[in-house]
């Protein structure tokens, strides 16, 4: 903790006095810096509703918003949550594969560049990883013992989290129903488990509920979570990402470069009208989904398109050094995670577990399938990345401890 905390609180200073990009900061920001003058979720630019992003980025950071310096103490935010993120990751992997496991997990954690490069941005990815490892944590230790009254309790709990983490990025609604399902699978009790799926997906229902209705009342088409999907969709099916060196990725010329676009257009019609466009591209160039597919998935691995990963990840306020430095330790991280998965985590873990882990990993892979491929979209699977390679770490130390012991007893 004190490592993780030296590099962020050192990578935040850094930051001191910086002003925000043109980027997704800027609405985050934004929005919470409204929130301290009592308008409530409004576009930046035009007198319109606004619902571009989920809310709890900004909630959190409304009462860092006040002052002069807002942008700088509106960092502190996500700072907070990187080093949350390191401590439940550490403790996490400390009950689930051992001591070693869980202070190498801790040590990954401080250290990996995809992670403490997050922290002190105005943006949701520290906070949303933080809610997928404390699901993760919470769903694991539900099902560690037969107690039906504390199984409940856990499914009330994982319920406002999956509510909270989906209120932090969209996307993350796909993981309500995959871990609500692994849980009623790991009971054994089979007279649990439809109650069980209905309180958890209640309780996450109803702490969304109130973005829902608040949204539903002011646009004038349906919106539920976010109208970011429209400009998503958009940017991802548009002939410049179906060919070309930018294939699998986005652009933003193919969302300004809509004929119809305004500012001052209501922006639930504006998402539904982009939504179609980009969907109906998608369709009409079906014969196109392979090679895109596997451009996205080939740039979330980064595998493909490694210098515009990089050029967005800068325009992101992301060091360029550390940026390469984060694509050096996900392919080192990745090999160690197919060890920790298989070989050690087929030792240590049982089954049930596995497939737990795997979850936000399923997410990420649908999220970049559907839409895109980028280091944001993979930043779900970050805290299972961390968790596996840390049980291929206690697994190679146990190996060794175990050799040096041999060496030392052997006749």
């Amino acid at each position: 903790m004190v490592v993780a905390a030296v590099v962020r609180i050192g990578y935040w200073a850094t930051k001191i006095g910086d002003d925000l990009l043109l980027n997704d900061s800027w609405y985050y920001s934004g929005q919470a810096r409204q929130l301290t003058r009592g308008v409530w979720f409004r576009e930046i630019l035009a007198d319109q509703p606004g619902a571009e992003h989920g809310p709890l980025t900004s909630l959190l950071m409304w009462p860092f918003s006040y002052g002069d310096s807002y942008q700088t103490t509106q960092r502190l935010v996500t700072l907070a949550a990187g080093l949350a993120l390191v401590w439940v990751l550490g403790r996490f992997v400390d009950e689930l594969a051992g001591r070693t496991a869980g202070i190498a997990a801790a040590l990954i954690a401080a250290l990996y560049p995809n992670l403490w490069m997050n922290d002190g941005l105005v943006m949701s990815e520290s906070i949303s990883t933080l809610l997928v490892a404390l699901c993760l944590w919470t769903a694991w230790r539900a099902v560690q013992r037969d107690d039906p009254a504390h199984f409940r309790r856990s499914m009330v709990g994982l319920g406002v989290l999956l509510g909270l983490a989906v209120l932090a990025r969209s996307e993350l609604a796909l993981f309500v129903p995959l871990l609500l399902g692994w849980m009623v699978l790991a009971r054994r009790r089979a007279d649990l488990h439809w109650q069980s799926a209905v309180l958890g997906l209640v309780t996450a229902v109803a702490v969304v509920s109130p973005w829902v209705v608040f949204n539903v009342a002011r646009f004038e088409r349906p919106v539920l979570l976010t109208t970011n999907d429209g400009t998503t969709l958009l940017g991802a099916n548009c002939p410049a990402v179906y060919s070309g060196p930018i294939l699998g990725g986005w652009v933003v010329d193919c969302v300004v470069g809509d004929p119809d676009y305004s500012l001052e257009e209501e922006p639930s019609v504006r998402s539904a009208r982009q939504r179609s466009l980009g969907v109906h591209y998608a369709l009409d160039h079906v014969t196109d989904w392979p090679k895109v597919v596997a451009a996205r998935v080939g740039r979330s691995l980064d595998l493909y398109g490694v210098d515009q990963l990089i050029a967005q990840d800068v325009g992101e306020e992301r060091p360029r050094w550390a940026v390469l430095a984060g694509i050096g330790c996900f392919w080192a991280l990745s090999i160690a995670s197919v060890f920790g998965a298989s070989v050690f985590g087929a030792r240590q873990l049982r089954r049930r577990d596995r497939w737990l882990l795997l979850l936000p990993v399923f997410v990420a892979l649908a999220t970049t399938v559907l839409f895109y491929g980028a280091h944001r979209i993979r930043s779900t699977a970050e805290p299972s990345i961390v968790v596996f390679s840390a049980i291929a770490v206690g697994g190679w130390w146990a190996s060794w401890r175990g050799s040096k012991v041999a060496e030392v007893i052997a006749p």
